[in-house]
């Protein structure tokens, strides 16, 4: 079956339908659009933005700024193509159910209001002064029986696009828990209770002694070490 034309509008194909054949024939895949490219295309469609972001739900990955900090303010880019629903049938149902405004938030709560990739939280700058944005990823997740499920966690802007892809194996994870002994149990519960690693005085002074310069590294392991195990090292 060839590809029918965005243009032809003397067939029943819905506006979302001919926005993703736009796509495909005029933008291509890894092309860049402006909104005013699509409204210009799209004249005679009073809600076309609309139409273009239900595409999302049929497996279309369709970036803007927050996505991808290249991309300019009224930029987006054609990053991958999902289900061709201008096939009959791949447009009936959605694979993939949008994010409520209530799921947001109790992710969100859920997870301190922060990224869980890398801690920073919503409003804070990066060190080249960008703003992070806070948003909803979807992880897969590899449970301890074999199946797999989407998990929800959030992320900024930065950590969604580097982490894209990526998978989570919670039974390896499970795993790796049950093998520590008591001692390690007791720290990484620690940990998992004030949902943060405080580092202990051993680790806080292992820090301190590897910033140290060479001679005062060497007065540090006189006194740990003594002189008498230094000269049989030596």
């Amino acid at each position: 079956m060839s590809m029918p034309s965005w243009r032809d509008t003397t067939t029943k194909r819905g506006s979302m339908v001919r926005a993703a054949l736009w796509l495909v024939q005029e933008v291509g895949l890894n092309g860049i659009f402006t909104k005013n490219d699509l409204r210009d295309a799209f004249r005679d469609v009073s809600q076309i933005d609309r139409r273009l972001r239900d595409l999302r739900d049929y497996g279309w990955q369709i970036d803007t700024q927050r996505e991808d900090p290249e991309l300019r303010q009224d930029e987006q880019r054609l990053v991958k193509v999902g289900a061709e629903v201008w096939v009959p049938g791949q447009a009936k149902s959605k694979p993939k159910a949008g994010i409520t405004a209530a799921q947001r938030k109790k992710v969100m709560e859920g997870d301190g209001w922060l990224c869980r990739s890398c801690g920073i939280a919503g409003g804070d700058s990066y060190d080249d002064g960008t703003t992070a944005q806070l948003d909803i990823a979807r992880r897969q997740v590899f449970l301890p029986d074999g199946s797999e499920e989407v998990q929800l966690s959030t992320e900024c802007n930065r950590c969604r696009v580097g982490g894209r892809g990526s998978v989570v194996d919670l039974g390896e994870v499970l795993h790796l828990v049950k093998s520590l002994g008591p001692l390690e149990k007791k720290i990484f519960g620690g940990w998992v209770s004030a949902d943060e690693r405080r580092l202990s005085g051993l680790e806080r002074l292992w820090g301190l002694y590897r910033a140290m310069p060479a001679d005062s590294r060497a007065a540090v392991r006189r006194e740990v070490l003594g002189d008498d195990e230094l000269e049989g090292r030596s």
